[in-house]
Order: C-alpha cells, then sequence, then structure tokens
C-alpha cells in the first residue's frame, strides 16, 4: 500500500493498484490500462492493439472483440472478471458498425448486462482504429 495525504494532509493508506498494458500510449500520456481501488476497478478506453503494439487487423468486430480481451486482461491481472463490470462505453467511428460491435460486447457481457452506451465519434488516435472500449468494475464478495 502507497501513503497517500488526504485534505487535512494527514498520511493514509491507499490500496490503490495499477495495471499496464502493450499500449505505446501509456507511459508517454501516463495513464495506466487500469486502477483498482477498494473494490473498483477503472478500465481506461481499450483501442485495439496488439501485444507488439501494433493495431489489430480486421472489421470493427474483429477490433472490438480485441479491445474486450484487453479488458478482460486487465480486470484478471487485478483480481476480477467480466462478471463484475457494471458499466461499458464503446465509441466507433462509423455507425454502420454498431451491429459488430454490439455483437462482440454481446458475446462477452451478455449474460452480465452493464449498463452500457455506444457513441459515434469523429475520429480515433490511429486512423486505422474503428472502436475503442473503456469498463466499469465493481468486485462483490464471493460465497
Amino acid at each position: 500500500m502507497t501513503p497517500t495525504r488526504s485534505r487535512r494532509s494527514a498520511v493514509v493508506e491507499s490500496s490503490r493498484q495499477t495495471h499496464s498494458s502493450a499500449s505505446p500510449f501509456e507511459p508517454v500520456y501516463g495513464y495506466s490500462r487500469a486502477v483498482r481501488v477498494g473494490n473498483r476497478i477503472d478500465v481506461a478506453g481499450c483501442a485495439p492493439i496488439e501485444a507488439d503494439g501494433s493495431s489489430t487487423v480486421g472489421d470493427a468486430g474483429v477490433q472490438a472483440a480485441r479491445c474486450l480481451t484487453i479488458i478482460s486482461e486487465a480486470l484478471a491481472a487485478l483480481g476480477s472478471h467480466p462478471a463484475d463490470v457494471v458499466r461499458t462505453r464503446m465509441y466507433i467511428t462509423d455507425p454502420g458498425d454498431a451491429e459488430l460491435v454490439g455483437r462482440a460486447h454481446g458475446a462477452m457481457f451478455g449474460n452480465v448486462r452493464p449498463a452500457a452506451t455506444m457513441v459515434v465519434v469523429s475520429a480515433l488516435l490511429r486512423p486505422e482504429w474503428k472502436v475503442e472500449i473503456e469498463a466499469e468494475a465493481i468486485i462483490e464478495k464471493r460465497a
């Protein structure tokens, strides 16, 4: 645990854990793929990036599946899994890709059914990216 200062300048213990992925942007832009504090995990927007840093080749459904794999890996690294996801946000660059992205999302979360939003944006960081997905999870005590 890392000591942090509260508003009253007292030292408090933090249960903050972070996880990084293969994204070349994380160290340069100063963010983590996912952050866990207590029983909450926030997974940053996951673009279709392969382990070698290259972009995933394929249609929006293939790219969405890669984004969801990155989310699943981040959750696992922080002691969670997709069943704990309570909210997702999907950013797509073409409204015509909604069905492909939605079906990929449903393949992972069909039984979980988190609150979800899909938004069409004008562009993502790399022109070949068609989708980016982020997630929030809350880990409940298991029996």
